[in-house]
């Protein structure tokens, strides 16, 4: 405090009242965080008591990552402490979900040793936003089902409302799952290929057909073929043909047979485990050996 009666500091003296540097103590003040009270004849800064609370609050908030922004409007009193506060707990939260997808993409780029360039698209693809990941998967479903007004609409709006957001925290494997998937969701062979999965979907729908046949059916082929498999029952014995006979019922084998090769192909099988993968089921949650075991039952039956 200076010693003239008015019981008002010099930045100096604020400085070694506060512990903290002239030089940080001025630029806060040039910031307008800190105006000083009143100037003294000389021209020098001087505050008082209150500023020595406001320098307090000052560097509090500083330490806790607030900008000089939201800084000035708290001790100025144009925000309150717990709005600005929520608003930088909002602003941290996003910087976290950031930091995490950084650091996925970079785990994904040292385990698979990828070059810039393929570092540069997986940042890209993994930073994309929920609604930019939602429009290429909406352009993708949209373009499969163009027209196809016999297709079966469970399927249409099940592929449609299949979740492809990253969580918050995603995982190296899922970044890598969510960039391949990117890639293939605009590959023009890829859904040309699908095309012609859900023009073979509507051919095979009669006017009888229950909504959601296709849905029934593939449940019901999983859990067949799945107690199939955990018996060791091969594909192409007796037990096998027997269960088809059970998921089959009146349809034609060899359609049905045609059908499942166009949706369990390589392709489709890692698009189905991508996706799998995204959700956070793992990629045995496509199914791809049960599926498998089906085909080679029926390519068996085929062939006897």
């Amino acid at each position: 405090m200076i010693d003239d009666g008015t019981g008002l500091f010099t930045i100096g003296e604020l400085a070694r009242a506060t512990g903290l540097t002239v030089r940080t103590i001025r630029y806060w003040s040039d910031e307008g965080a800190l105006p000083p009270v009143t100037r003294s004849a000389g021209g020098y800064r001087l505050y008082d008591a209150e500023s020595v609370a406001r320098l307090e609050l000052i560097s509090t908030l500083r330490e806790l990552g607030l900008g000089l922004d939201a800084v000035r409007e708290v001790v100025s009193g144009e925000k309150d402490v717990a709005s600005v506060a929520a608003a930088h707990v909002a602003a941290l939260d996003a910087q976290i979900r950031s930091l995490k997808v950084t650091r996925a993409v970079l785990s994904t780029v040292a385990r698979r040793g990828s070059t810039a360039e393929e570092m540069t698209l997986m940042n890209k693809l993994a930073r994309l936003s929920a609604t930019e990941r939602r429009r290429i998967l909406e352009e993708f479903v949209d373009e499969m089902f163009h027209g196809l007004d016999t297709a079966d609409p469970v399927i249409r709006e099940r592929m449609r409302s299949m979740a492809v957001d990253l969580p918050d925290e995603p995982t190296p494997e899922q970044v890598d799952a969510w960039v391949e998937l990117a890639e293939m969701l605009q590959d023009p062979q890829f859904r040309a290929h699908m095309r012609k999965v859900a023009e073979f979907n509507a051919a095979g729908r009669g006017p009888e057909t229950p909504v959601g046949a296709s849905m029934w059916f593939a449940r019901r082929l999983v859990q067949l073929a799945a107690e199939a498999r955990e018996q060791g029952i091969a594909p192409g014995s007796p037990e096998a043909e027997r269960i088809l006979g059970d998921l089959l019922g009146d349809a034609d084998p060899a359609a049905v047979l045609e059908r499942l090769r166009s949706t369990t192909n390589d392709k489709v099988a890692r698009y189905r485990e991508l996706l799998a993968t995204v959700k956070g089921q793992g990629p045995a949650a496509a199914r791809r050996e049960e599926f498998g075991w089906v085909v080679a039952a029926l390519e068996a039956k085929a062939g006897s």
